[in-house]
Parts: structure tokens; C-alpha cells; sequence
């Protein structure tokens, strides 16, 4: 057992220094491999890769910066509170291509001009990364990802930043929304998110963003893009709709509690959208990811809620006044300021339901207040 263990590292060895030390012939290339989108949520936005070829040593490798273990410890505290390490991990090209055909994802290919003296320093450079410490980062959903390691990369061979996002005043918001198919997804990671994603994308964040940036890059009047093929071609299956994964799903559900009219469902959803609330307050504190730093979606889903649930069970009338009027004036601060941000469409039920049960329980304790006056006034 000890003979074949010792017998393993010391070809492991031999094959990381071969790696290192090893020289790229005249023929090497380099290329970006651009994945398509798959369900799961780490995967939604597609995936970003680095190729590099060459035929005369026979040698074909990819390297990925977007690998992470499910089995860290704490994995989920660590992802929510932003330090959970990812890392660069190299393989052959075929293994990676039947991976993405198993799992029916496309490979678009996408050559870059560099010359022998660039494509043998980012081939050390790579090689290096995943053979040191550099292997691991910190993983930051827009700063730091699969793709803003190679843009990096690639920009730090060219010596200088030649690929770039868009100068278009484009929100990450707004550039991210189109990639989420599955509405109540889109709707938690909506809600979730602050105001980070509401600037607009000046980080080359997303695989096909700069898939499109690659192909618009010139150095001195000439493209960087050597080539462009789609090397995997997949056929996806025809959309169906599905309603109960839709905005009318989550109007349908809503509708049905206004209908049924009973207090302990409205004091049981102010709850709920009060827990909503303090978490959002909670992560946004707990974590370093900017993304959910500063929500106003805490406008809407509200804390104080947790305090107006409280007054209404225990039939406090002054008080649920109080605090009503208070939450329906910061409901109006959310849908003034929600007027130009591209998830209203998808929080504008919530937004309803809320001015709408509020409103009513405000006016309803107002009437009675007013017939209360009116009877104990002297004749």
C-alpha cells in the first residue's frame, strides 16, 4: 500500500513540474471556451473556460476558475456571509467536452491572437495557479468569478485592459434579469439583491457577455478574435409554459388570501413578509457581498411588520393606526422608487396586497374612530 501510494506522488510530482517547467512549440494556441446555461443555480449564467492546444507535444488542456467543494464545511454559511473559496482546476479538453454534452450545455470556442512569447507566459502563469497557493480565491458573485479571472488573466497578458464591458449604462440588474427562467428563482434573487446590481456594468461579469466583448475587441485596428466556432451544438427542449411556476401562480395565491378575508391569515402572512424582512436586514449585515448590502426591498417587505401583526392580534386600534400609516408611507417611498427598476413587474402583486390589507385596516379603524366620535358627541 505504502509502495503504490509513494509510486503515485512521485508521478504526481513529475507531472506538475513537467506542466511548469514545460514550453509551448510555434503552434500552440489559445482559445475561450464560452458554456451554455444549465438549471441549477450555480450554473444559470453559463460558464467560462481557457483552452490551450498544441499538436506538436499532443497536449490539450482546459482551465477552469469556477470549482468548488459541496463538502466545506459550513458551505452554506460560508457562500451566504462571501468567504467560501473557490479555485482554478486544469483537465483534458475531451473530458470537459463530454461533460457539458452529458449535461446538453454548448461550447462556443472563440480563438484569441496571441503570439508564441504570450501564449507560453499564460501558460506558465495558469499552470502556476493551479500548482501554488493562487490555486484558491475568494469567490465574489460580480468582482471576483469564472469569468472576471480569465478576463483579468487574458487583459494581464495583453498589458492592458483591451477587453471591456460595454460603456452602456446598463444595470448588472437589468443584464442578469434575462438569464433567470424560473420566475420564483428570479423573484427570490430579485428580492435579495440591493442596490450594487442597480449600478450600471462596467465588470465583464457573465460568459456570454464576454463572449460578445471578445468579438468587438481590437488591438491597433486589429480583432483579437481569431475565430469564433461553435464547437458543441445541443438541441434544447421546446419551452412549455408552466403556470404554476409563473407571476399568475403567485397572483392566484394571493388572491386567494384577500378572498378568504379571515384576520389570523393576515396577521399570519405579516409574519411571514416581517421574517422576510429581518432576514434580508440580517444578511445584508452578515455578509460581504455587496450585492445584498443597502435592500430596499425591506421597503416593502418590512420588519415593522413583525410589530403591526403583533397590535393587530391583540386588537390595538391606536396603535395599528399608527403603525399602518407608517408602513404605508414607506410602501409609497418603494413604489415611487421602484417605478424605474426593472423587477416592478415581478413584486407589483406583493406591492397591491400590501397598500391594499393596510389601507384597509387603517380606513376601517378610522371609520369606526369617526362613528365613535359622532355617537359620544353631546346632543
Amino acid at each position: 500500500m505504502t509502495k503504490k501510494l509513494l509510486l503515485t506522488l512521485s508521478i504526481l510530482l513529475s507531472t506538475i513540474a513537467f506542466s511548469q517547467n514545460m514550453s509551448l512549440s510555434e503552434k500552440a494556441k489559445v482559445s475561450i471556451l464560452t458554456c451554455g446555461l444549465g438549471p441549477e443555480s450555480y450554473a444559470m449564467y453559463g460558464h467560462t473556460g481557457i483552452r490551450i492546444q498544441d499538436s506538436t507535444i499532443g497536449l490539450d488542456v482546459v482551465y477552469n476558475y469556477g470549482a468548488f467543494d459541496f463538502s466545506t464545511p459550513n458551505f452554506i454559511g460560508k457562500f451566504v456571509k462571501g468567504d467560501l473559496q473557490y479555485f482554478v482546476t486544469n483537465g483534458s479538453f475531451i473530458d470537459f467536452y463530454y461533460n457539458y454534452q452529458a449535461e446538453n450545455r454548448e461550447i462556443i470556442e472563440q480563438e484569441i491572437a496571441l503570439n508564441p512569447s504570450q501564449i507560453n507566459l499564460l501558460f506558465q502563469q495558469l499552470n502556476h495557479s493551479v500548482y501554488s497557493e493562487e490555486r484558491f480565491y475568494t469567490y465574489k458573485f460580480i468582482e471576483r468569478n469564472c469569468t472576471t479571472m480569465v478576463v483579468d488573466k487574458i487583459n494581464g497578458i495583453l498589458g492592458n485592459e483591451y477587453i471591456k464591458a460595454n460603456t452602456s449604462n446598463q444595470s448588472y440588474r437589468e443584464m442578469l434579469y434575462p438569464y433567470m427562467t424560473d420566475f420564483f428563482m428570479k423573484l427570490g434573487i430579485q428580492l435579495i439583491f440591493g442596490t450594487k446590481v442597480d449600478e450600471p456594468a462596467t465588470r465583464l461579469f457573465l460568459p456570454y457577455e464576454f463572449k460578445n466583448a471578445i468579438s468587438k475587441t481590437k488591438i491597433n485596428g486589429d480583432a483579437i478574435e481569431k475565430s469564433n466556432n461553435k464547437i458543441l451544438e445541443v438541441s434544447k427542449p421546446q419551452g412549455t409554459f408552466n403556470g404554476l411556476n409563473s407571476i399568475y401562480a403567485l397572483i392566484t395565491i394571493l388572491l386567494v388570501l384577500v378572498v378568504a378575508n379571515k384576520k389570523w391569515i393576515q396577521i399570519s402572512y405579516f409574519v411571514f413578509a416581517g421574517i422576510l424582512g429581518l432576514f434580508f436586514s440580517l444578511v445584508g449585515a452578515y455578509s460581504v457581498h455587496e450585492e445584498v448590502l443597502w435592500n430596499y426591498n425591506i421597503l416593502l417587505f418590512n420588519p415593522l411588520l413583525l410589530v403591526f401583526a403583533w397590535y393587530l392580534k391583540k386588537g390595538n386600534k391606536h396603535q395599528i393606526k399608527r403603525m399602518g400609516q407608517i408602513l404605508l408611507a414607506m410602501l409609497l417611498v418603494y413604489l415611487a422608487y421602484m417605478t424605474t427598476k426593472i423587477h416592478l413587474e415581478i413584486v407589483w402583486p406583493f406591492i397591491a396586497l400590501h397598500l391594499y390589507w393596510i389601507g384597509k385596516i387603517v380606513l376601517e379603524i378610522k371609520k369606526s374612530n369617526t362613528a365613535h366620535n359622532k355617537t359620544d358627541t353631546p346632543k
